[in-house]
């Protein structure tokens, strides 16, 4: 079949205009850039932000915004390939870096969007979610899934500072996009009793056998345990293969949430790995280590907190800067919802 189809220029004038002014189009001159042969047209640029130049920024925002005029004190991880304005870190998933500062509280409210917590750094910063208050420390993931009420607070001395990933473009872009405010929670669950249920992969409460599953039973995964638990791994996991865990329902051991996957990799000492070239789109955040991240050719020298972004169908190569530290990162993707619309690949 041949691909030099025919444009809008060999149409009459009067037939083109006459679509238009009745909200037509024809498909046919523009076919091949909505579906290219061979591989997916993508605007998304492999992209580094370092977290020494965001954070400065971010604490002179703590200066500037005060949070009863913010609401969420954020800056936002922005793709220039995407356009600044879609505040977009790859076509389906946001980035942002939120400020909380002592004392303060982030108003509790709920939105279509799903949204997760990476604490980057701090103590005393802590959310609540449908009354479970959930501490948060360096590495900690934190869920607040679809609609469920949250807030946040700090109880400590020192900023806190956690990464944001939310499906927002991919919500906003169905037009379904939107928050309702809420009074202040009550919390109901002062000591995470999530956390203490479901501590240890592989046991779960005896009572969850014979009870209706909780879409969302864990909301928050600590970092000394998922570090622990890949640093045990590698001492289990042949050279060959990569030290990788994924972020799961520990009713299920399907994805925690619907539509964006979480999981965290170690890069043994001197390690070099490449990554399985997938069709979802990836964003990398540096929890531990140095290195330098390739993707499509493009090579960037990473440090701890900094955070990269990887486009659909990337070639993706990891190298540990160090020979005698690990490093850790935490990956968030847009793979369950390649699979959940039946177009997930992996190439080799």
């Amino acid at each position: 079949m041949s691909s030099a189809l025919g444009t809008v220029a060999d149409l009459p004038a009067d037939y083109y205009d006459g679509l238009v002014s009745r909200n037509l189009l024809p498909l046919w001159p523009s076919l091949r850039s909505v579906l290219p042969y061979g591989n997916p047209a993508r605007k998304t640029r492999p992209t580094l932000w370092r977290y020494a130049d965001v954070r400065p920024n971010l604490l002179r925002a703590g200066e500037l915004a005060p949070i009863e005029k913010a609401e969420r004190r954020v800056l936002v991880l922005c793709n220039p390939g995407l356009g600044l304005e879609n505040m977009q870190a790859t076509p389906s998933i946001y980035i942002g870096l939120q400020l909380i500062l002592p004392g303060e509280t982030a108003p509790n409210h709920r939105h279509t969007p799903m949204a997760v917590r990476f604490v980057i750094e701090g103590q005393g910063g802590y959310t609540v979610v449908q009354g479970e208050k959930l501490p948060m420390e360096k590495g900690d993931l934190i869920l607040t899934p679809p609609r469920l009420w949250h807030q946040h607070g700090h109880e400590g001395t020192e900023p806190v500072i956690w990464l944001d990933a939310l499906d927002l473009p991919l919500i906003y872009g169905l037009e379904a996009s939107y928050a309702i405010e809420g009074k202040v929670q009550t919390v109901t669950d002062p000591r995470n009793a999530s956390t203490t249920r479901f501590r240890q992969g592989g046991i779960v409460p005896y009572a969850s056998l014979s009870e209706r599953r909780d879409d969302y039973p864990l909301l928050r995964f600590p970092w000394r345990e998922v570090r622990a638990t890949l640093t045990g791994l590698a001492g289990v996991t042949s050279k060959d293969a990569s030290v990788h865990v994924a972020y799961v329902n520990p009713e299920t051991g399907r994805e925690c949430m619907a539509t964006l996957g979480f999981s965290a990799l170690m890069l043994r000492p001197g390690e070099e790995l490449r990554l399985t070239r997938r069709s979802a789109s990836s964003v990398f955040h540096v929890v531990e280590g140095t290195g330098t991240a390739t993707v499509d050719g493009q090579a960037m020298a990473f440090g701890e907190s900094d955070t990269f972004a990887a486009p659909t169908h990337a070639e993706i190569r990891l190298a540990n800067g160090s020979g005698k530290t690990p490093a850790f990162v935490f990956i968030v993707d847009d793979a369950p919802m390649h699979r959940k619309l039946g177009f997930y690949e992996e190439f080799d």
